[in-house]
């Protein structure tokens, strides 16, 4: 899995940020985790997944590029919501896609 430079996460997550990234990396059990990630799909946006999925043996998740953390589904979607805010208010469209690789790519 690779991690956003400029990660989103709830409040609340900011001071646990790497202890949850430790855990997912060593596949530890985390209760209501979720992950948005960049789809796999390049038609598609986000894809929210809770971290109890990546336990499963040989998930193929090394391909995920990991843009927002959340704890419960209901953040999860709240968070991807302040994405598509954040991207509007920026580029004035809705290639969230494009967004987020272009601002990896900076700096």
């Amino acid at each position: 899995m690779r991690y956003y430079k400029h990660l989103y996460l709830m409040e609340g997550l900011e001071k646990k940020k790497d202890r949850i990234i430790r855990k997912l990396e060593e596949n530890k059990f985390q209760v209501n985790i979720h992950i948005i990630t960049l789809s796999q799909n390049e038609k598609n946006h986000l894809e929210i997944y809770n971290s109890v999925l990546l336990l499963q043996p040989d998930y193929p998740h090394e391909d995920f590029f990991v843009v927002g953390i959340a704890k419960g589904y209901e953040d999860a979607v709240e968070l991807v919501e302040q994405i598509v805010q954040e991207v509007y208010n920026e580029t004035k469209g809705a290639d969230i896609r494009s967004y987020i690789l272009k601002k990896e790519q900076e700096e």
